[in-house]
């Protein structure tokens, strides 16, 4: 009978099955992770729905259009910088400045600039070369030295790897004619340049970034700014201390939005949804690239990016398979989680008017994306625009490499 016994536990092992004895402390192991992976499909679901909705969302119809000076800061000469930056001055807006600023005489960025104003004579661009900076963020560093040269009252300010269509700045001005509004932002959807590490970066931005903003949205969880465009009067931004007050913020761009609603003023989503051109020459530099991303976004909003372990339902139902060694209930739910994540990228790709993505450049993404998500809780140094920075534990202040601060 022992025998007998020994034998049935070895056939139901075999086969996936708990022996006699041993289901408690299966049903503790596999209990947790099903509940973790139901929340995981449940959030892809919910998360391309989310974008669905959001896709068909109406651009405001703007009456009264007023003067805007445009910022945009520079550093470098990425591929389709001089067509990035020509998007933003062809605009069907009756009066708007565009203020180009780089830090040194030597950038790369300068030549396309003085192309791009002596392209558009008719265009208001004014070029700034100021190397002042008052603190570790070179970018905002330029931008508060370019503010001294903008004449309106509006601000926009747009990252350079952005490109947009001619109804761009309508769209963005057109919420702050209510005085409750204090910013107006854009979410973003990837666009690769060429390159296979440039594809895998804009698939990051379009089926884990761009999903996972609509979602904390949705839930009253994400009222951040995105450098993709921030639109604000002057008045507003003298209010929050200006950029003097983002000096040492590695995310000067959720910073902002903060600052703003402590003063009690709405951060507006608009539905304009710009293109970033997405430039990666290498795995090094798009592995640094979203090191510092993750690390920026665990700095600023713990919680949140916590909670952000649901966008990796495949990496989890792996892992329990491999620890479960392939039982057939693990990889059931491995080829749900497979299915449930191609499914909801082709909604999302869908929405955004993006080609469908192949699966398994979507599976390389996806481990990618994991093994990112877990070196950001042992990092605390990150390197942006060709230096190092050291993050503080929380808040998301940085410091040169060093712990001295630049100024």
């Amino acid at each position: 009978m022992h025998g007998q016994l020994s034998d049935a536990a070895a056939r139901a092992a075999g086969e996936g099955l708990c022996p006699v004895g041993d289901c408690g402390a299966t049903m503790s192991l596999t209990v947790p992770v099903a509940i973790l992976l139901a929340a995981s499909w449940a959030y892809l679901l919910g998360a391309a729905l989310a974008v669905r909705r959001f896709s068909r969302r109406a651009l405001p119809a703007a009456s009264d259009r007023p003067a805007i000076s445009l910022l945009k800061p520079l550093h470098g000469a990425e591929p389709g910088l001089y067509e990035n930056l020509r998007s933003f001055a062809e605009q069907d807006y009756p009066a708007f400045q565009i203020v180009l600023g780089v830090s040194t005489p030597q950038d790369p960025a300068l030549p396309l600039a003085r192309g791009l104003i002596r392209d558009l004579p008719a265009c208001e661009i004014t070029l700034v070369i100021d190397p002042r900076a008052g603190g570790s963020n070179r970018k905002v560093a330029n931008l508060e030295n370019m503010l001294k040269l903008a004449r309106h009252d509006v601000l926009v300010l747009a990252d350079s790897d952005m490109r947009v269509d001619r109804h761009y700045l309508a769209a963005v001005a057109a919420p702050l004619r209510d005085p409750q509004v204090g910013v107006v932002t854009c979410l973003y959807k990837g666009v690769s340049t060429g390159g296979r590490w440039s594809e895998l970066g804009a698939m990051h931005i379009n089926f884990g970034f761009l999903p996972g903003a609509v979602v904390a949205r949705s839930l009253g969880m994400g009222d951040g700014c995105f450098g993709a465009t921030i639109a604000l009067r002057r008045e507003t931004l003298e209010r929050i201390g200006g950029f003097a007050r983002l000096r040492d913020e590695l995310a000067d761009d959720y910073r902002i939005g903060a600052e703003v609603r402590a003063l009690g003023l709405a951060v507006v989503l608009s539905a304009y949804v710009v293109e970033d051109h997405v430039a990666e020459p290498s795995l090094s530099s798009l592995w640094q690239h979203e090191l510092r991303w993750a690390r920026t976004v665990r700095a600023v909003a713990p919680a949140g990016f916590a909670g952000s372990v649901l966008i990796h339902a495949v990496a989890i139902a792996a892992l329990a398979a491999v620890a479960a060694g392939f039982s057939l209930t693990s990889c059931i739910f491995l080829v749900i989680s497979c299915l449930l994540r191609w499914g909801s990228a082709l909604l999302v790709a869908a929405s955004l008017g993006l080609a469908a993505p192949r699966p398994w450049l979507l599976a390389m993404r996806d481990a990618l994306s994991f093994a990112v998500f877990i070196a950001s809780f042992f990092v605390r140094k990150v390197h942006w625009r060709d230096r190092s920075f050291h993050v503080g534990a929380t808040g998301g202040r940085m410091t040169v490499e060093g712990d001295k601060p630049l100024c």
